[in-house]
């Protein structure tokens, strides 16, 4: 599927990635005095929710319309215990910038909807309703377009519909903005979607909005396509994946006679460390190209296992996730979390481990494991494979296989843990991780590593597809418009 559009605010420009052309706009505060123009016709941005996205959105936007006539207001329930918490954060009910949601969803010329998916599913006929005619709603996730899809309901047909959706999580956003006060380009990047344009200025409005975020680049999706690549990349190799690859190599190298520090040191900590920054940096061929022949021959050994067991259950997730059954799964989830919330997973051996670890770390002396890269990048190039399978463009693909995990999910990993970054997702990111992880630890217990006990032959042509792979040019390219800096997650 191939995305074109153009702007009549902002610079276009095109890219080359693999056999396809994707146009892209780069961000910078140079830009930010084309805001006004942008949202032409917008005086009131109102940011609904106060989660994961909506602190980071409201004050980005905030900061990047300084000085113009446009007002960001959050708006939140009534007795929210985020009340407090928006409040200190600069917004209050005395300057008019802090009130109750519904009135302002129906005082907003955009409505910036950042609350939880299953509050979207529940609320969404209110939001509706109370918004004036013309005005146009914001989506930071496709959820709401799947949801609506799966039980046959439309948009109402007098406001636009447009999507901006960061490529990181919402603290992500914020620091690399602040990040971005000082070094230019600091920032993470977003996609965008036109769902329904009623006056012509829809393609301006989410192209502005995703600027005065302080993406470094944005590119065109569809929300359904956001939604499916989404939802599939937080069950699979940015947290659910993750999660269950380290929880199994951890394991592995307790029951092969490592020190319980040295296993941390080998899984967690080799994924979230060296390996995800070589990622970041250099790419994937080349953190192949740094092991020495034995970590090599370990790496062929590991990717040749776990390439098939990965795709089969990213296949399944990607299904799931098309065919509307996870999303179902989301919704029944919270209503089941009334009587059942979910706690937290960082009570048990692994993660107890991680503390004492990291309280003594040497990043010198962390191991690039060729054995956990081998499992893995086998996992990141089979979901980069479904994706492709299912049309997705490049710059989705990447974005959210690579990218935001190496740039924005990792490095707060490699802070506190995988088990802090899963507790500290969205609701709809947390329950993916908890239902997928299991299903990833098992296949590789059950499926890669008796093969690998067993002699398996390296698999010479799987080795070759991999070294070889499409994915790699696109991947070389993006990372030229990565952020000019590493996320300071400390503090």
């Amino acid at each position: 599927m191939q995305f074109a559009f153009t702007s009549r605010v902002f610079d276009t420009e095109t890219i080359h990635l693999a056999d396809t052309e994707e146009q892209i706009v780069r961000g910078g505060r140079h830009l930010f005095e084309r805001l006004p123009q942008a949202f032409d016709g917008i005086k009131k941005i109102g940011v609904i929710g106060w989660g994961s996205q909506g602190p980071a959105q409201a004050q980005n936007l905030r900061d990047s319309l300084e000085g113009t006539d446009i007002t960001v207001t959050v708006g939140l329930r009534s007795g929210s215990r985020s009340w407090s918490q928006a409040q200190a954060a600069g917004f209050s009910e005395q300057d008019g910038t802090l009130k109750e949601m519904m009135q302002v969803v129906s005082e907003s010329d955009m409505v910036l909807l950042l609350i939880s998916d299953y509050a979207q599913a529940t609320l969404y006929q209110d939001v509706f309703k109370a918004m004036k005619p013309g005005a146009t709603l914001g989506l930071s996730h496709g959820f709401l377009i799947g949801y609506l899809n799966a039980i046959g309901a439309s948009l109402p047909d007098n406001i636009n519909v447009i999507g901006v959706c960061p490529k990181g999580m919402g603290p992500s956003v914020r620091r690399l903005y602040e990040q971005g006060r000082e070094i230019g380009g600091a920032g993470i990047n977003s996609s965008f979607a036109v769902e329904q344009d009623i006056d012509g200025k829809a393609t301006d409005y989410a192209i502005g909005w995703s600027v005065a975020l302080g993406s470094p680049f944005t590119f065109m999706t569809s929300l359904e396509m956001e939604y499916r690549s989404d939802i599939f990349g937080e069950r699979g190799i940015l947290l659910g994946a993750v999660h269950g690859i380290v929880e199994s190599l951890y394991q592995r190298y307790v029951d092969s006679g490592m020190s319980k520090e040295d296993a941390f040191q080998h899984s967690v900590e080799s994924v979230t460390g060296p390996i995800s920054r070589t990622l970041s940096k250099d790419g994937i061929l080349a953190l192949y190209e740094q092991l020495d022949s034995t970590e090599k021959q370990r790496f062929d050994t590991a990717y040749s296992a776990a390439y098939r067991p990965a795709l089969e259950i990213l296949t399944e997730i990607y299904q799931e996730v098309s065919t509307g059954n996870e999303i179902r799964s989301v919704i029944l989830a919270g209503e089941r979390m009334q009587e059942f919330p979910m706690s937290k997973i960082d009570g048990t051996e692994m993660w107890q481990v991680g503390e004492t670890v990291r309280a003594k770390r040497d990043p010198d002396r962390i191991p690039l494991d060729g054995f956990t890269a081998g499992i893995y990048i086998a996992t990141m190039i089979a979901q980069i494979d479904v994706l492709c399978r299912n049309g997705h463009a490049y710059s989705e693909i990447v974005n959210e296989s690579i990218i935001e995990a190496v740039d924005s999910l990792n490095p707060f990993m490699h802070y506190k843990g995988v088990a802090y970054m899963v507790d500290n997702c969205s609701t709809t990111a947390r329950l993916g991780a908890r239902k997928w992880a299991p299903r990833f630890d098992y296949h590789l217990y059950q499926l890669a590593y008796p093969a690998i006990d067993g002699g398996v032959t390296v698999d010479t042509e799987l080795l070759e597809t991999f070294r070889n792979h499409p994915v790699h040019q696109p991947v070389d390219v993006l990372a030229e418009l990565r952020p000019s800096v590493d996320i300071a997650v400390q503090g």
